[in-house]
């Protein structure tokens, strides 16, 4: 279910538990260690290959442009950095 305090535009259960998968994937950038990133061609393997969601190659590669089109992720240098709204 999507929060009602999270200003992002709300997206499908399914593709929320890709960003879910994802984020549990992610790690701590080197340079600001506040930042959790993953590269992007790690989140679509991530995604072709975990057994908690049975996506497709075209449905990860779909929910990950969601992700970032909704501002879920931001792409900086081929690395996906997570953004979590303000509280």
């Amino acid at each position: 279910m999507n929060d009602l305090s999270d200003p992002r535009p709300p997206l499908p259960e399914w593709i929320l538990d890709a960003y879910d998968v994802l984020c549990t994937h992610s790690r701590n950038s080197i340079e600001t260690e506040d930042i959790q990133s993953i590269p992007r061609e790690q989140a679509l393997e991530v995604l072709h290959s975990t057994d908690e969601l049975a996506l497709e190659p075209e449905d990860a590669t779909h929910a990950l442009s969601r992700l970032i089109d909704r501002g879920y992720f931001y792409e900086v240098d081929g690395d996906l950095r997570v953004t979590t709204p303000e509280d």
